[in-house]
């Protein structure tokens, strides 16, 4: 048996399926169905004469190949099933249309995830989108399915599987189930290598209306025992180097276990030498709970996911957040500034007393008054499974009918203090200001050491996802793949000269804005690198030189300081390699290059000018390699870290 897993995507403005050499967020729901699919295997839950194959395919950074998945069906004493997981509302548009394709094959598939169940859990019936698939063939899975998995598979086995499964009210105990497995040929396609997820507990206790978790998960914490957990943490870095995680939980700080699981991970660091940092997401009042930010630290979390969503206190009495209070925002973020751990606001714009100043003097006051270091903002969507949603169906307020746009990037209401794609312009004009350079270098200036290349690569992610790709950031990976052919219905299949020709245009415009922000961020990194003690005294001595001597300083002085500042700090070693591209370069120079790359932007601007004729060639050669030097130095420090 064939159990093929598959994550689908979505599409993108034009049609295509957004889709990225390298990903960011590995699927979790992936991982779960997995380790259970693997645990059904291992106890022959199926007969002792049913070997079971699992194959994953995250749509977001491969092509799914349909025709090959159809075939493997037609081998003699094979059965393949295509569980289409984890679906969102804006990936049901995408995931339908790979239904369709499978059942053209004559394949057994699977459908579940937040906008099936959330949408079947508040609707009298189902809708038509989801009735179209079961009147395709494909079988609909409301709820989770930790303990009826083995179920499935074994009507999938039989060519007996049900046109809708309702577990809504078998909801799992989660305490001993399988642990979402690390597969390594997955997380390749991921930039980072050691990173995994984990649900450590499901479900919220609170009421938001926008948000369909309640509906979905339910509101009783149901958690995984700490001592799994450890199992599964130590054999991850044991087997694979795991060992930097987000805990999905919607809100860990409601997890009862919050603090055996924060012991067993400071037991970890401390005494098992593993090196465990990880990120979660809480609620604004995870500081008062006692304990719980000063174990956080201990543990080794580096960033906390908040869920904010307003500053205004109007808007989120409209959202049903009573648990948020503004006034508690301040002492919220200090709290967890004093822990040394980085603080990622969620912000929603679209709430009914939000305005296009409004959203401007938020995001000046996440700046000024919060000192957030970073923030992930979202439209209001009425996301299907949510009590808004449910709310304006039944007024018959108008909704984007099309599911694909329900990726909180999109307007997909209308909004009475916004004209129609005012709200989209006054989102987009917040990723750029929060986001800008000044702003980033304050925080990183001020950032825990530890966590400074945590939140430096996330500001590449932000930039590159919201600002070059126009996308949210938990979408997009790096580098959009296009396949001509794989375009939504009702998309006309380009022409293979029109469409190559195009997509020349778009990388060569991504090229330059990956080049543009590369030298942003070589410059935000000379402006804020902790530079080593000894690279202090080395400036110090320059600094002390160019005041004794007032005229410029030759090669033969900086080498003459750089051997004094090696006589107590003989690990140095980069001023001496770039003592040869100082040559002829006066010290005032020299001294600036090491702080930012300003003077030598100034000098390729001047050589673009009409008079480049007259700059002299050597000129160009030394600011090159400098140029070229710096680069190498800061994607050495990257990469390093």
């Amino acid at each position: 048996m064939n159990v093929v897993l598959i994550k689908p995507s979505k599409y993108d403005d034009e049609g295509y399926v957004i889709r990225h050499l390298r990903g960011v967020l590995p699927s979790n729901t992936l991982a779960c169905l997995s380790s259970l699919t693997r645990d059904v295997a291992e106890r022959g839950l199926l007969g002792s004469d049913m070997r079971i194959k699992v194959q994953l395919y995250d749509d977001t950074v491969q092509k799914i190949p349909v025709k090959k998945i159809i075939r493997s069906n037609r081998l003699p004493d094979s059965r393949t099933v295509v569980a289409l997981a984890g679906v969102q509302s804006n990936q049901f548009p995408r995931a339908a249309d790979l239904a369709r394709r499978f059942r053209a094959g004559g394949l057994q598939v699977l459908i579940g995830g937040f906008h099936v169940t959330g949408t079947l859990a508040l609707s009298r019936g189902t809708t038509p989108e989801i009735q179209e698939m079961i009147d395709l063939g494909v079988s609909v899975v409301k709820g989770e399915v930790e303990e009826t998995w083995s179920e499935i598979l074994l009507d999938a086995s039989k060519d007996r599987l049900k046109p809708l499964y309702d577990f809504m009210d078998r909801k799992p105990d989660l305490t001993d189930m399988p642990i979402p497995v690390i597969d390594r040929k997955y997380l390749k396609r991921f930039v980072t290598k050691n990173f995994g997820t984990i649900d450590c507990s499901r479900g919220c206790p609170f009421n938001c209306s926008f948000c369909s978790i309640i509906n979905v998960q339910g509101r009783e914490m149901r958690v995984r025992s700490p001592e799994s957990l450890g199992r599964t943490l130590r054999q991850n870095y044991r087997d694979h180097g795991i060992y930097f995680y987000f805990f999905t939980d919607d809100n860990f700080a409601r997890n009862r276990c919050w603090r055996e699981i924060f012991e067993m991970l400071a037991r970890m660091r401390e005494d098992e030498k593993i090196p465990i940092q990880f990120m979660i997401q809480v609620d604004t009042q995870s500081h008062k709970i006692p304990d719980f930010v000063s174990m956080a630290s201990r543990a080794g979390c580096t960033q906390v996911f908040i869920g904010m969503e307003s500053i205004n206190p109007d808007n989120l009495k409209a959202a049903g957040k009573a648990q948020n209070h503004v006034r508690d925002y301040r002492d919220l973020i200090a709290a967890w500034h004093n822990a040394k751990i980085a603080t990622h606001v969620a912000y929603i714009f679209g709430f009914p007393f939000d305005t296009p100043e409004s959203i401007r003097q938020d995001v000046r006051r996440l700046q000024n008054e919060l000192g957030v270091e970073q923030a992930s903002f979202f439209m209001l969507t009425p996301i299907p499974g949510s009590q808004d949603h449910v709310r304006m169906v039944k007024t018959g307020a108008h909704m984007d009918p099309d599911l694909n746009r329900y990726d909180s990037f999109h307007e997909t209401v209308r909004h009475p203090n916004f004209e129609p794609g005012e709200l989209s312009d006054a989102y987009r004009e917040a990723w750029k200001n929060f986001y800008s350079f000044d702003y980033m270098r304050d925080v990183l200036a001020k950032a825990n050491p530890e966590n400074y290349w945590n939140i430096f690569r996330n500001f590449i992610w932000y930039k590159n996802s919201a600002l070059i790709e126009e996308g949210h950031p938990m979408i997009h990976g790096f580098f959009r793949l296009k396949d001509r052919r794989d375009r939504r219905p009702g998309y006309a299949v380009e022409s293979r000269l029109r469409h190559y020709s195009r997509r020349f245009r778009e990388v060569r415009r991504l090229m330059r804005s990956w080049v543009s922000l590369a030298l942003e961020m070589e410059e935000l990194w000379l402006q804020t690198r902790k530079r080593s003690d000894a690279e202090v005294r080395l400036l110090a001595e320059i600094e002390r030189l160019r005041h004794e001597v007032n005229r410029n300083l030759r090669a033969a002085e900086l080498q003459l300081a750089h051997v004094r500042a090696r006589i107590h700090s003989p690990e140095l070693r980069v001023p001496s390699r770039l003592a040869l591209a100082f040559r002829n370069v006066n010290f005032r120079m020299a001294k600036r290059i090491t702080c930012s790359r300003a003077d030598l932007e100034a000098f390729w601007n001047r050589s673009c000018r009409p008079t480049m004729l007259l700059i002299r060639p050597d000129k160009v050669i030394v600011n090159l390699l400098r140029d070229l030097q710096l680069f190498l130095l800061f994607v050495r420090d990257l990469a390093r870290a």
